[in-house]
C-alpha cells in the first residue's frame, strides 16, 4: 500500500506541469532511451535512468511504442506510452501480450492462450545527468511498476502466489560523450515470475530478491548506437525454471521524433520450454 501511495503521489506532483503547454524537445537524439518491455524509458529489457520523451528541464515531452519479439515457442506484444516531465519525472504505461501457441497446450490452458499483463510505472530523477556535467557522476533514479497479471486463474494454476507485484528500482546511466559510450546499471527489487506475466512469488521463493541489469553501449554516430544487455532473473516457481536474459541491440534515430530498435535475445526457458532465443523490434514516436 504504501508503493501505491508513492505512485499516487507521483502522479499528482506531474499534474500541474503535464496542464501546461509542452515545449519543444530539448534533447540530443536518443538520450531519451528507448521503451523497454515494461514501458520505462531504457535499452529494451533493461531500464535506465533516463526519462522518457525529447521535452528540455522546462517543457513536457513523451513517447509512444510498439514491440513485437517472436521465439520459437512463444510470441510477445506489447504497447505503450511514457510521459516525461522537465526531464526528471517519467509515467509510463505498457500492456503486455504472451501468446503460449503449442505450450499452452501442454500446460492444459488452450493452445495459443494469451497472457496478459498491465503495468504502471514511475521514475524520478535524483541526481546528475545522463549527457552533462561530471563525467563521474551518473543521472540516477528511483523508479516503481505496479504490474496487474489479467489472468489470475492462470496465476494460481502454475503456482505462482499473487496475481499482482509491484517492483521497485534504483537505476544509474552514464553517456561519456568523449568515448561515444554509454553505461547503466539498475538495481530491482522483485518477486515477478517471468517479468510478472506467471505471476509473483512461488514454491521456490515468496520474497522479492535483488536483481540487476547492466548496459553498455557504443554510440557509432548521433543516429545509430549499438550495444548488450544483461538482465537477471528471480526463480520462483519449481515447474517452470527461470534463466537471466542476455540482448544484442541496434537503435537508429530514423529522425528527432521516431526510433528503430532490432535485437538477439537469449530469453533461456520461459514456462517448461528450453532455448527461447529470438528477434526483437521496436517502433518509437517520441515528442
Amino acid at each position: 500500500m504504501r508503493l501505491m501511495a508513492l505512485f499516487l503521489t507521483m502522479l499528482a506532483l506531474a499534474a500541474p506541469a503535464i496542464a501546461g503547454e509542452a515545449r519543444a524537445g530539448g534533447k540530443l537524439l536518443l538520450t531519451n532511451g528507448v521503451a523497454t518491455i515494461e514501458g520505462s524509458s531504457g535499452g529494451g529489457v533493461a531500464t535506465w535512468a533516463l526519462i522518457a520523451g525529447n521535452e528540455s528541464a522546462d517543457g513536457v515531452g513523451g513517447s509512444a511504442h510498439v514491440t513485437a519479439i517472436a521465439l520459437p515457442d512463444y510470441g510477445w506484444r506489447s504497447y505503450g506510452a511514457a510521459i516525461g516531465v522537465r526531464d526528471r519525472l517519467e509515467l509510463s504505461y505498457a500492456r503486455q501480450k504472451l501468446d503460449t501457441r503449442a505450450v499452452g497446450a501442454r500446460l492444459g490452458i488452450g493452445r495459443g492462450y494469451t497472457l496478459d499483463q498491465d503495468v504502471f510505472g514511475a521514475k524520478l530523477k535524483l541526481a546528475g545527468d545522463a549527457v552533462y556535467g561530471s563525467s563521474y557522476l551518473p543521472q540516477v533514479a528511483i523508479g516503481v511498476q505496479v504490474k496487474r497479471n489479467r489472468d489470475a486463474p492462470i496465476v494460481a494454476a502454475v503456482g505462482g502466489r499473487s496475481a499482482k507485484g509491484t517492483d521497485v528500482y534504483l537505476a544509474a546511466t552514464k553517456l561519456l560523450l568523449r568515448q561515444s559510450v554509454m553505461i547503466g546499471t539498475t538495481v530491482r527489487f522483485t518477486k515477478a515470475n517471468q517479468n510478472g506475466l506467471l505471476g509473483f512469488g512461488g514454491d521456490r521463493g515468496a520474497r522479492r530478491t535483488i536483481q540487476v541489469e547492466s548496459s553498455i553501449g557504443y554510440q557509432f554516430s548521433r543516429r545509430l548506437v549499438a550495444g548488450v544487455e544483461y538482465r537477471s532473473k528471480p526463480d520462483n516457481l519449481g515447474f517452470a525454471r527461470e534463466n537471466d536474459w542476455k540482448t544484442g541491440f541496434v537503435a537508429y534515430a530514423i529522425d528527432r521524433h521516431l526510433t528503430a530498435t532490432a535485437a538477439y535475445l537469449d530469453l533461456g526457458a520461459i514456462a517448461t520450454a528450453r532455448h527461447q532465443r529470438g528477434a526483437f523490434f521496436s517502433l518509437q514516436a517520441a515528442f
